[in-house]
C-alpha cells in the first residue's frame, strides 16, 4: 500500500495557495515504515531527517525519540537504509556507515534526487550491519 503524506504549510511541501516556481526541482521520497509505504515530496536540498519528522515518520526508536543530538550527526540514532541511487556520504560517520554496511544517518542526507528509504523499526538504538 502506498500512502500519500505531507502536511499543508510545510516548507518542503507544495503549497495549495501559491503555484510552484517554474525552476523549482521536486523529488519523490518513498519511505517504508516497516509496515507500509509512504510517498513524500520535497524540494532539492531538503534534509531527510527533517522531512521524515515533519511527516510523522520518525527515524528514531522509542528510547532515542527524545534523547538524540538534534540532527548534528553525533549520536548516530537516526539511521535509515537507502536503496538504489543514493547521495554520496559527506559526513565522516555517514561515509563509514556506507562503507561498512551500517545504516546511513538521515540527518546527514540532503535530498537531491528521488529516494527510496527504509526506516528501521526493529533497531534498539543503532542499526545493524547489512
Amino acid at each position: 500500500m502506498i500512502a500519500m503524506t505531507g502536511k499543508h504549510g510545510d516548507p518542503d511541501e507544495p503549497s495549495h495557495e501559491h503555484p510552484e516556481s517554474a525552476g523549482e526541482t521536486r523529488h519523490s521520497v518513498r519511505v517504508h515504515d516497516g509496515t507500509e509505504w509512504h510517498v513524500l515530496t520535497c524540494r532539492t536540498g531538503a534534509n531527510l531527517r527533517v522531512l521524515l519528522l515533519r511527516n510523522d515518520l520518525s527515524p528514531y526508536v522509542r528510547l532515542t525519540e527524545s534523547v538524540n543530538c538534534g540532527g548534528r550527526g553525533l549520536c548516530a540514532t537516526c539511521g535509515v537504509r537507502l536503496e538504489g541511487d543514493t547521495p554520496d556520504p559527506e559526513h565522516w560517520h555517514d561515509r563509514a556507515a556506507a562503507r561498512f554496511g551500517y545504516p546511513r544517518l538521515s540527518c546527514q542526507i540532503t535530498v537531491d534526487r528521488d529516494l527510496t528509504v527504509r526506516l528501521l523499526p526493529d533497531k534498539r538504538v543503532w542499526g545493524k550491519r547489512a
